[in-house]
């Protein structure tokens, strides 16, 4: 049987793109030549102003009331609509951009004013981001974390029964681009009895699954398990770069502080749930042995359609490189499969003590390894903490990143029968401490 042809768009350059294809259309927040931010959607290599396109006169009803709710440059209200405004939104915009769209002379006529180039154009954050939380449900990383500190029980006992996160530090949230200036702390020399203060020596990345919150919730209430997908408005690359010694040093007993909390990089579109329903999955079921998720976390359709099978890549471009022309050296290449709780059992979880979620806030997934070689989330279990070091093609080794080592982390969803579909670059630069 042929499969059905894969849906085209009138701007071509969106024709078979590896990321933001027709069948993405995710929403951001862009600006031009100094001027105010203003919502797009990435098309391609050009982005589809929605401001252009609204004073066009192309958007009526729930989908005109979407775009007017990004207006200002920030995505939150539109966020707070929910489920129904992001379809309205989705529909029209397929309506407009597929090849045949009786609009077409019409959209073309506006030119370069409606679909800059990405590349002419500077990404801002999507939204005002009052919470960030970072969760810890890729169980391989747990695993090999915990093997490092404590071989015999890498585990810890809750970590089977309770979507493990700590809340993190919204202000220092910056989109992909922006530099990393290495943090200075407290560490603890190794065979010392007092800490020592200064640059960090032991930076690292970690490869996370980014996830922005929708409607929210009044505080005392909760969301339900199974209402839980309806309060998730798209998701992003995250890297939730760590400082490795500083965090040996302070996280007993109340876990990350200065070693987390000086940047976190996500990329700039925001990917809806929409785009991604034909990459959805079934949970990966537990081991024989495992617990049984409490009640309040389990919900039957959730299981089976509550994770996402998403390619997540780490590459690695150091200064040496870049002057040699090498092509940047992969780290990583994982998948979203390896969380082991979903992101439906982390709102739940949330929001089950009544703690009130908003428009807008954002969820680390933690890091999200693989159970080989060749798929961890970071550095720390890459080198075993630093004693196994990496060798790239410029004759360089590597423990932890070095001034000028550059991180890119990539995602993308493929299936057959299906257009891929992407989220662009997330990218960090390493630059020394002051």
């Amino acid at each position: 049987m042929n499969q059905p042809s894969i849906p085209r768009s009138w701007v071509t350059c969106a024709n078979d793109h590896a990321d933001f294809p027709l069948q993405n259309l995710p929403l951001g927040v862009f600006s031009q030549g100094g001027g105010a931010p203003r919502s797009g959607v990435a098309i391609g290599t050009r982005i589809f102003d929605l401001q252009v396109a609204l004073e066009a006169g192309l958007f009526d009803g729930a989908a005109r009331a979407a775009v007017q709710a990004m207006a200002g440059g920030q995505l939150n209200a539109f966020f707070e609509l929910g489920a129904g405004a992001r379809v309205a939104l989705r529909e029209r915009l397929l309506e407009l951009l597929s090849e045949g769209s009786t609009l077409h002379g019409k959209l073309q006529a506006l030119g370069a004013k409606l679909l800059p180039l990405a590349a002419d154009c500077q990404m801002h954050l999507p939204a005002r981001i009052n919470d960030y939380t970072d969760f810890y449900v890729g169980i391989e990383h747990a695993q090999n974390v915990g093997k490092l500190f404590r071989p015999d029980n890498p585990l810890l006992p809750n970590y089977k029964y309770v979507p493990i996160g700590y809340h993190g530090r919204a202000s220092t949230i910056r989109p992909s681009g922006t530099d990393v200036r290495r943090p200075k702390g407290q560490t603890l020399p190794a065979g010392q009895n007092e800490p020592t203060f200064g640059p960090c020596a032991r930076l690292d990345y970690e490869l996370e699954l980014g996830i922005w919150i929708g409607q929210g919730n009044a505080m005392g209430d909760s969301i339900a398990i199974g209402d839980a997908a309806e309060h998730i408005a798209g998701y992003c690359l995250l890297n939730d770069w760590s400082a490795r010694d500083i965090q040996a040093w302070e996280y007993q007993p109340l876990g990350p502080f200065l070693s987390k909390s000086f940047i976190t990089s996500i990329s700039p579109w925001v990917v809806t749930a929409e785009a991604l329903a034909p990459f959805r999955q079934a949970q990966a079921p537990r081991p024989e042995g495992d617990p049984q998720p409490l009640p309040y976390l389990f919900d039957n359709r959730d299981q089976a359609n509550g994770a996402f099978d998403i390619d997540l890549e780490v590459l690695l471009l150091t200064q040496t490189m870049r002057e040699q022309n090498l092509p940047a050296h992969r780290l990583t290449l994982s998948n979203t499969r390896y969380m082991y709780w979903t992101v439906a059992q982390m709102v739940a979880h949330h929001s089950v003590n009544g703690c009130q979620l908003q428009a807008g806030d954002l969820f680390g997934s933690g890091t999200l390894s693989g159970p080989e070689s060749g798929q961890f989330g970071s550095l720390l279990e890459i080198t075993e903490g630093g004693k196994k070091p990496i060798e790239l093609a410029s004759g360089e080794v590597r423990k932890f990143l070095e001034d000028g080592d550059e991180i890119i982390l990539r995602g993308r969803c493929q299936r057959e029968g299906f257009a891929s579909i992407g989220f662009g670059e997330c990218r960090g630069t390493v630059v020394a401490a002051r």
